[in-house]
Order: C-alpha cells, then sequence, then structure tokens
C-alpha cells in the first residue's frame, strides 16, 4: 500500500519539500549523472533536475539565460502559468502533476522544473539521443534502392517511416513496459487499413506484460507476445529496413517498434514471408522472379541436399548409373552420420567465432579455419572429402535465406533430417519431413496459419509468391491480414 501512495504522490507546493523526497528517490548527490540545479527567478525559487548527457546543454543554457533575465516586477502572483505560457522560449513543453511521472519524464531525458508555490512541474522535452546514423542494415542490403536503416532511437525511426507514409491515418501508439526499464515501444498501424482485432490484440498483450525490464527488447516483447513455444521457426518477421516496413503498413499489417532496436517487429506473418527479400522488387518482374527461385532453390539445398545424399551412400543402388560420382570413394574411420553431426557443430563454432572476432583478425580466422577444417581434416580422414563440400553447399543455401531466423531455424530442421535418415533410412526421411511438414501446418502466428496460402491453399496468393507479380496488377492487398479496406486502389 505504500508503494502505491508513493507512486501517486502529487508534486507538493512547497519546492524544498519536493526537492527533499526527488533527491532521495533519483539519487541527487550519490549518482554523478543525475543534477538538480537551483536559481531564482525574482524572489522565486526553482530547481531544474536534468540527466548529464541526455539533455541538450545549449538549449538548456539558452532557456535558463532568458529566465534569469526576468526581473520580480515581470514575474506575476501566477508564477507557473507565466512561465508555461509566456517566458520559456520553447515548444515541446509538458505539465505533470506527479512526482511519478516527474521522474519517468526525466529518467527519458527530458528537463524538469519543480517551481516554488506551484503543484504543478514543468517537463521540456530537450534530450538528444547517442544515436548512429540510419546506415544501410547488413543482412538486408541490396543493389538497387535506399540505403537508410533504422537505428536504435524509436524516434527517429518512426520518422524514416513516415517519410515514406505522408498519411494522415498512421498512427503509432506508444507504451511503456518494463518496471524498471520504462522501455518506450510503439503499435504502428493505418488506421483505416489494418485489421482492429488485431490492433486490440497486440495492444492487450503489450500492456499485460509484467517484468522488471525489456533490455533485450524486440526479442522479449515477441516472447510476450507470441507465448511460450518451442517451435525453432520464426513466428514474427524482422525487417531493418524503413521501406519494408512501409510495404508491410500499406499491406494491412501491424508493426512493433521498440526503443533501442533498430528492428521492428511486422505482424502477422507466415513462412513465405521470411522467403522475400527487397531485392526482388527493385529488379524488373522477371529479373525479381528468377532470383526469387534462385532463393528458393537455395533454401531447398540447405535443407534437403544433406540428408538425401546421406540416404544415397548408405543405399548405393538407388544412385542412377548416370550420377555415379555422388557416391563416396573413402567413408573413413568415422561413421558418415557423425562427421555430418561434427561438421555442422563446427560450422556453427565457425560462424559465431566470425561473430566475435575483431575485424583485423577475421582473415586469419578464416584461414585458419579453412587449413584446418579443410584440408587438415581430411588428410587425417577425419572427414570425408564429400562431407565438405555438401556442407558448403548447404551453408551457401542457409545464408542465402532472407530471414537470419528462417535460417537458422532450418538448420536444425536439416540436422533433425540428418538424424532421421541415420537412424531409420528412407522411412526416416519421410517419416521427418511428414512431421516437419505437419508441424509447419498447425502452427499459427496471432491467429494466422503459418503456411497460408499453401495451406490453406489460395491460388492468387500463392501465385503471387511463386511470380513476382508487377505491382500495377496488384490491386488487392492480402486476404490474410483481414484488412477493413481491400482495395490498393
Amino acid at each position: 500500500m505504500t508503494q502505491v501512495t508513493e507512486k501517486r504522490r502529487p508534486i507538493s507546493d512547497r519546492v524544498d519539500e519536493n526537492k527533499e523526497y526527488l533527491n532521495d528517490r533519483l539519487g541527487v548527490g550519490t549518482t554523478f549523472d543525475i543534477g538538480a540545479h537551483e536559481f531564482f527567478i525574482g524572489s522565486t525559487k526553482v530547481v531544474m533536475y536534468y540527466i548529464n548527457g541526455f539533455a541538450d546543454s545549449h538549449l538548456v543554457s539558452h532557456i535558463l539565460r532568458d529566465l534569469n533575465d526576468l526581473r520580480s516586477r515581470d514575474v506575476h502572483s501566477n508564477i507557473f502559468d507565466y512561465l508555461f505560457y509566456k517566458y520559456i522560449p520553447y515548444f515541446q513543453l509538458e505539465k505533470v502533476t506527479k512526482t511519478d511521472e516527474f521522474m519517468d519524464k526525466l529518467l527519458v531525458g527530458q528537463v524538469g522544473m519543480i517551481i516554488d508555490r506551484s503543484s504543478d512541474a514543468i517537463i521540456m522535452d530537450t534530450k538528444i539521443l547517442p544515436v548512429r546514423s540510419p546506415q544501410e542494415p547488413d543482412t538486408e542490403r541490396i543493389v538497387r534502392g535506399a540505403h537508410d536503416g533504422f537505428t536504435e532511437a524509436l524516434v527517429l525511426n518512426t520518422v524514416l517511416t513516415r517519410r515514406r507514409i505522408r498519411d494522415e491515418r498512421l498512427r503509432f501508439e506508444i507504451m511503456q513496459i518494463g518496471e524498471r526499464t520504462k522501455t518506450d515501444v510503439a503499435v504502428a498501424y493505418l488506421q483505416d487499413v489494418a485489421n482492429p482485432k488485431l490492433v486490440d490484440t497486440l495492444k492487450e498483450r503489450l500492456q499485460n506484460i509484467q517484468i522488471d525490464g525489456i533490455p533485450m527488447a524486440e526479442k522479449t516483447v515477441e516472447e510476450f507476445i507470441i507465448g511460450k513455444s518451442f517451435n525453432p521457426f520464426p513466428l514474427v518477421r524482422y525487417t531493418e529496413r524503413p521501406d519494408v516496413a512501409a510495404v508491410h503498413l500499406l499491406e494491412g499489417h501491424v508493426l512493433i517498434y521498440v526503443d533501442n532496436s533498430p528492428s521492428v517487429m511486422i505482424t502477422p506473418a507466415t513462412y513465405f514471408h521470411h522467403v522475400q527479400h527487397a531485392e526482388e522488387y527493385r529488379q524488373t518482374p522477371v529479373v525479381g522472379a528468377y532470383l526469387r527461385w534462385v532463393r528458393f532453390f537455395g533454401i531447398f539445398v540447405s535443407l534437403f541436399i544433406l540428408p538425401i545424399w546421406l540416404l544415397l551412400v548408405m543405399h548405393p543402388s538407388m544412385i542412377p548409373d548416370s550420377l555415379h560420382f555422388l557416391g563416396i570413394k573413402d567413408k573413413g574411420s568415422i561413421p558418415l552420420l557423425a562427421q555430418f553431426l561434427m561438421a555442422e557443430v563446427g560450422l556453427d563454432l565457425m560462424r559465431m567465432a566470425a561473430i566475435h572476432t575483431p575485424a583485423p583478425l577475421s582473415v586469419a580466422m578464416g584461414l585458419l579455419a579453412a587449413i584446418l577444417v579443410g584440408d587438415v581434416a581430411i588428410k587425417v580422414g577425419l572427414f570425408a572429402p564429400e562431407v565438405i563440400l555438401y556442407l558448403a553447399v548447404a551453408a551457401i543455401g542457409m545464408f542465402a535465406t532472407p530471414s537470419y531466423e528462417l535460417g537458422l531455424a532450418n538448420r536444425l530442421v536439416r540436422i533433425f533430417l540428418i538424424l532421421m535418415v541415420g537412424f531409420f533410412s528412407t522411412p526416416g526421411l519421410m517419416i521427418g519431413f511428414t512431421l516437419v511438414l505437419i508441424g509447419l501446418a498447425v502452427t499459427r502466428s496471432l491467429d494466422t496459419p503459418y503456411l497460408w496460402p499453401f495451406i490453406p491453399f489460395n491460388y492468387k496468393a500463392f501465385k503471387d509468391i511463386l511470380i513476382r507479380i508487377p505491382v500495377p496488377s496488384k490491386n488487392n492487398r492480402p486476404s490474410i491480414v483481414r484488412s477493413q479496406n481491400s482495395s490498393r486502389q
């Protein structure tokens, strides 16, 4: 009860009482980065609270200089109204009446002023954000088109989106999540297009998140929205490209922006949302369709080339005479199944090593991995040459997958199929593939069938996935989003 009362504590009209309470709660004098500056306007005492490095020092100094020029005869009885509506030369002002609201605003970088004989406080949004420039994301590079990307600043990300959708019906509804982190989360949608039920569902699930903080940003939010699941496949799509985010907003999707993260969450998402790339729409429809089919082939290879090749090696009679070279000359002293598992783990180790290796040493690490794994490991009989070859082909197909999360999920499926083939031969491959297909068919992302438009089948939408249809021919929005306005004309 005491904690609830403290949170609802109103701002007192005695500045010294407010100062004592706020200094204790904020740790002024203990933590070096929160400051409290006292000054007088005429005979009225004012305390300004700020966070070093967050507040724009030039702007705050300009405001203080103007306030210090005020004289007692210029200040009337209601000093708050005169400061708020007339004397403070800044447009982003807000009035607060509760101490917890005052502290919440202060801790996100705004500057607060407590005024004697006033039960209201003034909040000035003078924060400057330590952000990087909107560079093109590494995982979604394209040859043609815009090369800007989202950053870790929520405000900048919304600006990048509004730059592409200049519609007054675009909404960004913001809320704070986390008792301690108070992370800003925004739900973005087009008011007359998005499904209101989906918008309400997402807002309700976000508001029901009870946790001390979400320092891992969008991934933590996703786990609360989707719920507990051991499904390795991504049930939402992430993008760091403002143009991709704008396209999905226009289609009727609802997006979630999380402060401190450059990744925007797209909902709802199906399996086929993860296999499309912006590059396909930056080229002519024919070239875009070709790129899409090459990508599909890479995904198929990353999933099936290793288990199928292992099956053929286990049963050489299944190999046609014209494809006899697919066999293996020397299996080595280690079983092939163990070789595949060791090679898969080794590939993941090299991938993680490449991520954590400093840039000046990355070339040396690559040479070391190539010599040890690609040459010495084969010569000593640890791996058969064909194992390394086909694993490399599968890895290329995995890296050609547009969605990083889907690529990792496909790797787990590949390992599962290899194990099924190794233990149960041909029936194992069929059973394993069937189980994966059934698992995907029954999966739903926010009440959306994950394999749509394949299951349930929708010919028009499925054709749009297989063939890159020219944009002028796409008159309707995808039916899976259940938009209010299905026409795009």
